[in-house]
């Protein structure tokens, strides 16, 4: 028994992706080693695919828990089984793991397969299809559970693209109302709506991007524009300032605002409180005079 396994993230809501991957039918669609699964009801499936040869086997579905796990096992044909996990990483992101066990296939072509690496060829394949239903997911509109919404389907690597699937898998197609020849070109008209929405909305948002890079370059000389007038008139002033010191300097000091005058001053004040000892009392009472008769020392025995 080999096993292989792939994992992914898709970002969509965990239950978008896990109904979005039980739709087996539509792997052929967007998927490039799966040629074909049909149904024989909704609990069984054939399956064919194509990795060196072509295998083929029916299943039946097993161990499904809704948004979290779908499984199923071969009843006839190559022997195999499989889980597909699903786990939410936040609102809009989910992980995928894919885990795949099967018995080589006996005889020429099963030891062909081991000669050329079936192995690791087939986990290449396998991770590539994984992320194509990644990008068939994301590229479907937000909330869709039908593969048939998504814009993905049909890329140039997928089975269908390629003409590789089987007939009775291009029967099954063919009683699809939503194959039709008439919503095919409805689908494809709306792709191609949708595609130039977008190419006009990318436009927008580039012109808008380019006009906020404009508009800051502009702010950005503006204020390279202020800070240089700012630099120069500070450069003025410090000009001015040392030339007001320089002159002031050759200008000789007036007698009168000198330290000596200053001085000079004190010492008048103190002459002043010489002759009238009160003058640093209280305007209103400093030059009060003492009532006659009261001597402040009393008298002295004859």
């Amino acid at each position: 028994m080999v096993e292989h396994s792939a994992s992914v993230i898709v970002k969509a809501p965990i239950h978008q992706v896990y109904e979005l991957f039980t739709h087996f039918n539509d792997f052929p669609k967007f998927m490039s080693f799966v040629k074909e699964v049909t149904y024989h009801d909704e609990q069984r499936s054939h399956w064919v695919v194509k990795v060196i040869g072509q295998y083929d086997w029916d299943a039946v579905n097993e161990d499904w828990i809704p948004d979290q796990q779908i499984g199923w096992r071969s009843t006839r044909g190559l022997k195999n089984s499989g889980r597909v996990k699903f786990r939410a990483l936040g609102p809009e992101r989910t992980s995928v793991d894919v885990y795949i066990r099967y018995t080589p296939p006996t005889g020429p072509l099963g030891n062909l397969g081991e000669q050329f690496g079936v192995n690791a060829y087939f986990d290449s394949v396998l991770k590539k299809d994984m992320s194509n239903f990644a990008r068939m997911v994301e590229e479907a509109p937000a909330g869709a559970l039908d593969p048939m919404s998504s814009h993905y389907l049909f890329h140039q690597e997928s089975a269908t693209q390629k003409g590789e699937i089987t007939p009775r898998q291009k029967a099954a197609m063919a009683r699809d109302p939503m194959m039709s020849p008439q919503a095919l070109a409805e689908r494809q008209a709306k792709i191609a709506q949708e595609a130039e929405r977008r190419q006009r909305l990318k436009a927008e948002q580039e012109a808008e991007q380019q006009r906020k890079v404009q508009q800051e370059r502009e702010l950005q000389r503006e204020r390279e524009i202020i800070l240089a007038q700012e630099a120069q008139k500070r450069r003025q002033e410090e000009r001015e300032r040392e030339a007001a010191l320089r002159k002031a300097a050759t200008v000789p000091l007036d007698p009168r605002h000198t330290y000596a005058a200053w001085a000079r001053g004190l010492g008048d004040r103190d002459g002043s409180r010489v002759r009238d000892p009160n003058i640093g009392q209280d305007p209103m009472t400093a030059r009060r005079r003492s009532k006659p008769g009261i001597s402040a020392k009393p008298p002295t025995a004859e």
